[in-house]
């Protein structure tokens, strides 16, 4: 096995390693938390504060890594605080001690994935690896460990959740250390300074990522919170909802697996607006209808409203950043996409929903209408070069 075939392999397993916990977390976590003892709105107001923390602490996490200049330390830490965390819970009583318990969890756990991010997609640019490749080892593991944890349930109870994270974060640890760090550039960190984020945050060309990027996350509320419901009030078996969810990951994968040949195509901000545009169809046809064929060719369309959009969320991040501040340019993609736009967007998907049914989704359709705009300005504006935050000229992205 060759060297770079070797840091390739290292790469993926941190993403598998990621991503078969969010396998577990993401369906299951809430039955643990019921099993606690916690009520709907409790565990609604758990979730939904972890949620707000993130959006403030992990870009103030990632910006004190770039200061650093050091990735493989933080997430080391940040994983053995997680396990930490987690087995608090073992402990932990009551709505508040679950509560503050939950917080530390899920911030720390949370700050892993844009740090990984930014070693990764450093070491794709400098090998010449294929993102798309490395990156389907997490939608693979996520459909296994989410599809394994419903006879773990029914074999060992909801408290397995829990050992299966902890379980699980012992592998992340281990990825977090086998992280390929020693291909990352040496530069010196940055001067101490309170205004890099600001300053970031100030750049035209990255407020309008932002915003395209964050609305096309948006555009999904309707789709992650009210799909399952929906199908099956209009008779759709659990099973086949299952596989219905599970084909928007096959899908997923699939153009994970021709990432480099549509970067090549359409480039970074064009594939945002590519998966935007997708949106505007997807969610429009699910407005329409709710028959059995159209779900299974809308399912299948989250290659382009998810894949696509993140391939160029991270290409564009990974061009378009000062590579001092990688790590906090994705945390603040995270936290303004998955975060507030997702947030505010899901706080009224419920009246939407309850309302108008299916038809909430042509909402979803004009989130994603507006997301096409801004992709589109994006590629317009954004002359492929990286932001420069001090008065210098700028340097091409090679």
């Amino acid at each position: 096995m060759g060297t770079t075939t070797f840091r390739a392999w290292r790469l993926s397993f941190y993403f598998g390693a990621v991503f078969a916990v969010v396998g577990i977390m993401a369906p299951f976590w809430p039955v643990f938390l019921k099993a606690r003892g916690l009520t709907a709105t409790e565990i609604g107001l758990l979730l939904s504060a972890g949620l707000w923390l993130r959006v403030l602490a992990n870009p103030l996490i990632a910006q004190m890594a770039d200061r650093r200049g050091e990735r493989r330390r933080p997430l080391l830490i940040l994983t053995f605080v997680a396990m930490l965390a987690f087995s608090c819970f073992l402990y932990a009583e009551g709505f508040w001690g679950l509560l503050a318990v939950n917080l530390i969890a899920s911030v720390a756990f949370s700050s892993i994935m844009p740090l990984g991010e930014t070693v990764v997609l450093g070491a794709v640019y400098r090998l010449g690896l294929d993102y798309g490749r490395l990156r389907i080892w997490g939608s693979i593991t996520f459909i296994v460990t989410s599809f394994a944890g419903g006879p773990m349930l029914a074999v060992f109870g909801s408290w397995s959740v829990l050992w299966a994270i902890l379980g699980l974060l012992l592998i992340v640890l281990l990825a977090c250390a086998l992280l390929p760090t020693e291909i990352e550039k040496q530069t010196p960190a940055p001067e101490r300074t309170s205004g890099t984020m600001l300053q970031l945050l100030r750049q035209p060309v990255f407020l309008l990522f932002l915003l395209a990027g964050g609305l096309s996350s948006a555009s999904h509320a309707v789709l992650y919170g009210f799909a399952t419901l929906h199908w099956r009030s209009v008779g759709f078996s659990d099973t086949l909802i299952g596989a219905l969810w599970a084909e928007g990951v096959v899908a997923e994968i699939i153009l994970f697996w021709l990432g480099n040949r549509l970067l090549s195509r359409f480039g970074a901000a064009n594939l945002l607006a590519l998966g935007a545009a997708a949106g505007i169809v997807r969610w429009s046809a699910m407005g329409l209808s709710d028959s059995l064929g159209l779900a299974l060719l809308t399912q299948g369309l989250h290659a382009f409203t998810f894949g696509a959009a993140h391939l160029g969320a991270m290409h564009f991040i990974a061009r378009a950043a000062p590579e001092e501040m990688s790590a906090t340019a994705q945390s603040l993609h995270g936290a303004v996409g998955a975060g507030i736009a997702v947030g505010i967007v899901m706080a009224g998907a419920g009246w939407l929903y309850q309302t108008f049914a299916n038809g909430a989704f042509f909402f979803m359709a004009g989130i994603a209408f507006a997301s096409l705009l801004a992709a589109l300005l994006l590629a317009r504006v954004w002359d492929g070069e990286r932001m420069n935050l001090s008065d210098g000229p700028k340097t091409r992205d090679k």
